[in-house]
Order: structure tokens, then sequence, then C-alpha cells
């Protein structure tokens, strides 16, 4: 599903609204939801909206334990952070407790026993053994203007990963390691929003969604959920090159 809004305004209000709308579901089902949050401006924007007197209290937060899609290699208070920014926007504001926080321990330093120390830790909270894979209730996702998501930028070793559940990801043209959740683990989620915005994308997301299958140039077009739900919500300037129904 393709959804097109005027703005970045209603984009996220609209997301607000079903990360509502799937908290209940999961909270109602299963008693918790589970949630991988991105960085990036556009889901800021969410997180914002979500901790604000307009959503805060549509949800149960002693219920949903709040996980991250990928992160920088840096310390949690640097600017740069995933995790900082998330705490500042929705954490903090809300009184999330700790223990329903589950952020990349980038403070370990090494890379590779980062990603093992967040593999682990799913592991554990999801009670998984063998080759089994979490099931996120909702996985946000969003998509740079070169066909990222999470950490997985095109020609990356991480792209071609069927196993591992969280790994580290040296990203060549920025000279830097990133930490990332793996193609196998988002298209196990049961649901995935996916938020578009900004006009440098519009070329990229014509590509994405129509153009031919490129999965190591363009990784977007390798979220593909198994057997759960995806939604694209796009700004007007991001689609201006779609063709639409």
């Amino acid at each position: 599903m393709v959804k097109v809004f005027p703005n970045v305004e209603e984009l996220n209000d609209f997301a607000a609204e079903k990360f509502v709308e799937i908290a209940a579901a999961a909270i109602e089902k299963r008693g918790r939801l589970t949630v991988a949050l991105a960085g990036g401006s556009t889901p800021k924007s969410l997180y914002r909206l979500l901790s604000s007197e307009k959503f805060s209290g549509k949800i149960d937060w002693t219920k949903v334990f709040f996980f991250f899609g990928d992160e920088r290699n840096v310390l949690p208070d640097d600017a740069e952070s995933n995790f900082r920014m998330a705490n500042e926007s929705l954490f903090a504001p809300l009184n999330i407790a700790e223990t329903n926080i589950f952020r990349w321990q980038t403070e370990l330093e090494d890379s590779p026993i980062v990603a093992e120390h967040y593999e682990k830790s799913i592991l554990d909270f999801f009670k998984l053994t063998g080759n089994a894979l979490p099931r996120f209730d909702l996985i946000l996702l969003g998509m740079g203007a070169d066909g990222h998501t999470a950490s997985l930028f095109p020609f990356t070793e991480a792209l071609s990963e069927t196993e591992k559940i969280a790994v580290v990801n040296f990203v060549e043209k920025l000279k830097s390691m990133r930490l990332t959740l793996t193609f196998p683990v988002i298209n196990n989620a049961s649901n995935i929003l996916f938020l578009i915005a900004g006009e440098e994308k519009a070329e990229t997301l014509k590509e994405v969604l129509e153009g031919d299958f490129q999965p190591e140039k363009l990784p977007s077009q390798r979220v593909k959920p198994t057997d759960g739900e995806i939604f694209r919500l796009v700004d007007e300037k991001a689609a201006r090159f779609l063709i639409r129904q």
C-alpha cells in the first residue's frame, strides 16, 4: 500500500493513528507492543507527535517495548545517536522505563561486539532458540535518497545476510561502521510503517516502486514482509514522479 499525503504533518498524523491502532491490537492480543524505531527527521516528528497531548493518552506505554532498527557507531549521548533522538523526543517526555528500552550498547566501542550483544538481547527478550527470528509487531523505516533503509546501504555486505539478526555494516561512502537489523528480521515483522518524505527522494522512490528489481543498488526494494502488512506513507514531494492509480 502506498498512501500519498499533501505534507509531512498529515503523513505523521496518519502514522501516529496507525501506531495507536497497531499498539491496541498487539496489547489486546499479546499484552505488549514490540516496536523497532527508525532515525531521521520524519520519525523524529512522529515521536514528538506520539508524546504530545493528542496521542500520549491513547496507548498504555508501560506495555510498549522499544528497539532500534539501526544505529550509528557513536556514544548514546552523541548528537548523531538515534537513541538520543528517540530519548529526547519520545522516551523522556513519556517517562518510559529503562526496562522497556533496548538500545545498541555503543559504549562497548567494539562494533562487532555491540552487534552480538544486541542480537543476544533480542534473542533473550523474544525467548528464541535455534534459527528462529523475532517477530516485531511494528518496524518503522525510512528511505535515504540513495535507496538505503535502516543501515542497509547499497552494495554493502549486510545486504546478503540471511541468518543473523543484528550486524555491523561498513559503509564505504560514509567511511563508517553502522549497526543494523537485517532483512530477514525486517521482513518477519507483523507491520512495517515506511515513512518517506522530501523531494530529494522522488527519483529514487520511483525507481524503487516502479523500476527494475535491483536490490543491491536499491536496498529498499528488499522490504517485503513474508507474512505482514506494509504501509508506505509518502509526502507529495517524494511522490511527484510516481504513476498515480
